[in-house]
């Protein structure tokens, strides 16, 4: 029971003793801990000219009513104080250019807010940061009119919307109490304070206070831009009117969610499994779902299994006995192409969907032979945390019923999103007309028992499809890349001096210099790709006296800009991560600091972290230490640049000797990390020609080639990573931020090991990361160079992702890193462009003495809170980079097509690798463009052998022609209207060993 006492105090001051409990600490001690409440009566309310509060609210801060042209309701102004359920479901609303009127928010509203969700919550101080809003923060739990306390037998929901319902009504005697009647005069007509509230409990208990209080719907319908901003709205009322669907004739579709006591006890029994759910990108009615409990993902087969889960949802699942457990599908089924005639308005596509299931599970027959590929089989029966956001998508205009462009009557259509992980989601709008051709924003608002889709409302419009400033912020909000312009407030953390910054001279008495080391005579170099601007680190090499080599790498200090607890950094630590884009980059910090102050560009005196060994000529490390420094490039090379000079034997100068001394060690330290297990693995990567012109299109596309000078600066990045990361993990052992990757299940490699065995007669062996190494080297096809890159490819996809970590939150034992075959890892070098980095260059200034660590970097959980953050993004932001190269791809293979038909030179074509037989189809993989494609057959008369991995088609004379895993084959490429993404995606068709053109 929390004991509730008041105490008063001069001035009129009251402290409320809310809440006594006790707490164990790490150390296993137990501490009383008193929470107090200091009541005051001089809070302001921020209403613009209040007598009472004047000194409180400025002018430049303070409300003015919203006046009565405004919204039909209240002809003498209004403000509007918001409920915490308005912000949890309305927020696309809110932050809306068109809704501007004067809003109250209430401290209780905020940190409820806060509470129930941290992304809306981020939302929200976004919010109250745009110049175009009027927002006045009243807060009303240190008012000592307006404070609550929680009465006994009260829930803590009841005590909040009691406490807002008091603001409320204290505004409004406040107003009046601050505008008497004048004698002689008329009374003064005050304007209106309105309760914006989506609980109807509480609206009537307001409207039985005397309040004003409106759903936001009713509030919205008074408004001057009401048609707009109504398809802004959330629908929110699926408790109260689903039954009443299902009562009115409409089927029940799928089952309902276990509560959520039972969940959480199923899970804790083993008898239920919890884990994200992922859709299948081949079969849209194929998903599965990761648990500890089993090695093979959980198969949910069909839309009722799946039970309205979307893609990145937490999910629980029951998993089926093993005589139900089955293997995937091997058939591509797409939604669009097999679901063209779904009614908008009515659930009758469940029909199709299930004749699709079945025709599917009807041709497993040669999977059933294959137990080895049955996975644990079950279904979703709760959903723990939706991952929904706002999704690109474009309107279907298959599903409009009107196609007036003058009319704003509200139509139900289908929003079909960018990503095919996505169902469609059904949509009212009154805008549908006018939004056909255009990419829009769409926010998932629920998804009923008795609707095959989600329902959903609209958010904003994006522009014309495959116009590039669409298709930009298109792929940008696709993958939740944060992009907006830095504000105020962190543009304001910058130095003040500008881009006219510099490292002053040194002295004792200059805080740059204070323990830095002066590194400015070291001959010092930076190796980086073409064009680069954020230049991270830089390196050198020298001989020393006692025939040992000195090798340093000399990362930009970025945390003497970024300090802890500002602007700047809780915008970096959101952002995660400077995402990379074919034409551009969307930053992490300011260009101020990324392109200039911070990056170590050549000739200039830069602030630098350095990591400096000492080394045998055997690359054998004797000692290494670490400083704060100031340095002076010498020079900025490309990798080609730095190549030719190393290879140049007329070159003998300081700079060319210590390129030398560095690729002689890095060859060392590479072989050593092969012999100690490291995978020297494979990824697709593409250098696309951009236009010269203003108009950046692409010209064309070809392999990127990697020189030496690539590895060299690799293996010293690795170094300096893993050097750092094991100082700050013996610093801090609890809380220091480390990188792992986790060893992959060997039922990853299954199929790899299979397919390897019966199309090569190779063998994979994964029973640990050296082996696997070993195993690469061997797969090898005499007659196919490219071979070994495409089997390091594949095996490249059976792994796991590497991810930051907190090292008091794992095992010891789980630090490693697969990949490097380290037992330590952590990423050090890169801070302009990643978070995480930013926080071990704080730990390792604290490791060495420089500085003390920040107070938040002592708290694991607080830790944890952001490498959660920095790995969602960090995921996002790959992602984003490759869609960004694919989409690019695609445009510059548009326009090669387009010239060899201007010259008559015929389609473009190119070989490309078979990597994936289906029963309708082949997956084939270009490497000279870096990327993949589907070949699908319209007819059934092909013969899959899925035992063997071919696929027989028939042949227009002679017999059919097979076609197995690893074949070569030559594609036909062309260019065509994605019906998801509405870019330009690459179509693929065989034209030899068959040409499958009419097929």
């Amino acid at each position: 029971m929390v004991e509730i006492t008041i105490r008063k105090r001069p001035r009129s001051e009251a402290v409320i003793t809310q809440r006594k409990f006790f707490k164990k600490t790490a150390r296993g001690k137990v501490i009383k801990v008193l929470r107090e409440r200091y009541l005051r009566d001089d809070v302001g309310c921020g209403i613009h000219n209040c007598r009472e509060c004047s000194e409180a609210c400025t002018p430049s801060s303070s409300l003015l009513p919203e006046s009565g042209a405004e919204h039909s309701l209240f002809p003498d102004g209004h403000f509007v104080l918001p409920d915490t359920n308005v912000f949890l479901s309305q927020m696309d609303l809110l932050e809306s250019s068109l809704f501007r009127p004067p809003i109250i928010l209430l401290q209780t509203v905020v940190e409820e807010v806060r509470h129930r969700s941290l992304p809306l919550y981020n939302r929200l101080k976004a919010l109250m940061a745009m110049d175009d809003k009027s927002i006045w923060t009243f807060y009303n739990e240190y008012r000592s009119e307006t404070a609550v306390v929680r009465e006994e037998n009260e829930t803590p929901n009841d005590r909040n919307d009691r406490g807002i319902r008091k603001a409320t009504a204290w505004y409004k005697e406040h107003l009046q109490l601050n505008n008497p009647p004048v004698r002689g005069k008329a009374p003064r007509k005050l304007p209106t304070f309105v309760l914006l509230t989506e609980d109807a409990a509480n609206r009537q208990k307001a409207e039985k206070e005397g309040l004003v209080s409106l759903s936001v719907r009713k509030y919205v319908e008074g408004m001057k831009d009401s048609p707009q901003l109504l398809d802004l709205l959330a629908s929110i009322e699926a408790d109260e009117i689903e039954p009443t669907r299902a009562a009115g004739g409409k089927q029940i579709l799928y089952s309902e969610y276990l509560p959520s006591a039972t969940l959480i006890s199923g899970v804790k029994a083993g008898d239920l499994h919890q884990g994200h759910f992922n859709a299948n990108q081949y079969n849209y009615l194929e998903g599965s779902v990761s648990v500890p409990a089993f090695t093979k993902p959980v198969l949910l087969i069909g839309r009722e299994n799946m039970n309205r889960a979307t893609s990145g949802d937490i999910v629980v699942v029951e998993v089926f006995p093993d005589s139900e457990w089955k293997a995937p599908a091997d058939e591509v089924v797409d939604q669009d192409s097999t679901l063209k005639n779904d009614d908008v308005e009515s659930g009758d596509e469940d029909e199709a969907e299930d004749d699709i299931v079945t025709r599917t599970e009807s041709k497993v027959t040669s999977s059933e032979k294959r137990s080895s590929e049955k996975q644990p089989t079950g279904r979703v029966v709760g959903v723990i945390k939706r991952n929904w956001r706002p999704y690109v998508c474009h309107i279907d205009s298959t599903s409009l019923t009107s196609i007036n462009s003058t009319s704003l009557s509200v139509q139900t259509v289908f929003a079909t999103p960018v990503s095919r992980l996505l169902p469609r989601i059904r949509l009212r709008t009154r805008q549908a007309p006018s939004l056909i051709g255009q990419k829009i924003l769409v926010s998932i608002d629920r998804w009923d028992v008795t609707s095959r889709y989600p329902e959903g409302h609209f958010v904003r419009a994006l522009g014309k499809v495959e116009s590039k400033e669409a298709e930009q912020e298109s792929l940008l909000l696709e993958f939740d890349v944060p992009y907006r312009p830095f504000g105020k407030a962190i543009l304001d953390c910058l130095p003040k001096e500008g881009e006219q910054w510099v490292v002053p001279p040194k002295s004792d008495t200059s805080p740059e210099w204070r323990e830095r080391e002066d590194l400015r005579s070291v001959t010092i170099c930076s190796i980086d790709p073409p064009g680069c601007q954020d230049i991270d680190d830089a390196l050198h090499a020298r001989r020393l006296p006692n025939g040992n080599i000195e090798a340093g790498v000399h990362i930009a200090d970025v945390s003497h800009f970024v300090h802890a607890d500002t602007p700047m950094d809780s915008e970096a630590a959101s952002r995660g991560t400077t995402v990379y884009l074919v034409d551009k980059r969307i930053d992490m910090l300011p260009s101020l600091l990324g392109t200039n102050l911070c990056s170590l560009r050549p000739y200039v005196e830069r602030l630098a972290f350095s990591a400096i060994w000492e080394l045998t000529p055997d690359a054998d490390i004797v000692n290494v230490r670490f400083t704060k420094s100031v340095i002076a490039s010498k020079a900025a090379f490309t990798y080609e640049e730095a190549q030719i000079r190393k290879d140049d034997p007329n070159q003998k100068d300081d700079l060319t000797e210590g390129i030398r001394l560095l690729n002689s060690i890095a060859i060392k330290l590479k072989a050593k990390r092969m012999a100690a297990g490291a995978l020297n693995l494979a990824s697709p990567e593409v250098k696309i020609h951009l236009d010269s012109s203003e108009s950046s299109d692409p010209i064309d596309v070809e392999q990127k080639e990697l020189r030496e000078t690539n590895s060299l600066v690799e293996e010293f990045m690795l170094l300096a990573n893993i050097s750092v990361a094991q100082k700050i993990q013996e610093t801090f052992p609890q809380t220091a931020v480390l990188r792992r990757h986790m060893p992959p299940p060997k039922t990853n490699f299954e199929k790899l090991q299979d397919i390897l065995q019966k199309r090569k007669g190779l063998t994979l062996d994964v029973s640990s990361s050296g082996s696997l190494a070993a195993s690469l080297d061997k797969c090898i096809d005499s007659e196919e160079p490219a071979f070994n890159t495409l089997v390091r490819i594949m095996a490249t996809r059976c792994m796991l992702s590497a991810e930051y970590f907190c090292s008091g939150s794992v095992a010891r034992d789980t630090f490693g890193h697969y990949g490097l075959a380290s037992p330590i890892y952590t990423h050090f070098t890169s801070p302009i462009r990643r978070y995480a980095d930013v926080l071990a260059h704080r730990q390792l200034a604290a490791a060495i003495g420089y500085s003390p660590l920040h107070p938040s970097l002592h708290g694991k959980s607080h830790v944890e809170r952001i490498l959660d953050v920095v790995n969602r993004r960090h995921r996002m932001a790959q992602m984003a980079s490759r869609a960004s190269v694919e989409f690019y791809v695609g445009l510059a293979l548009k326009g090669r097509e387009e010239r060899n038909k201007a010259s008559g030179a015929g389609a473009v074509t190119e070989e490309a690798f078979v990597i994936r037989t289906f029963r309708n189809g082949l997956g084939v993989f270009v490497s000279s463009l870096g990327i993949e494609g589907l070949i699908m057959f319209k007819n059934d008369l092909q013969q899959f052998d899925a035992e063997n991995y071919t696929l027989s088609i028939p042949a227009p004379s002679g017999p059919p022609v097979t076609i197995s895993v690893f074949d070569k084959v030559v594609v036909r490429i062309e260019v065509e209207k994605d019906k998801n993404t509405q870019r330009g995606r690459v179509k693929m068709t065989l034209v030899s060993p068959i040409d499958s053109k009419n097929m």
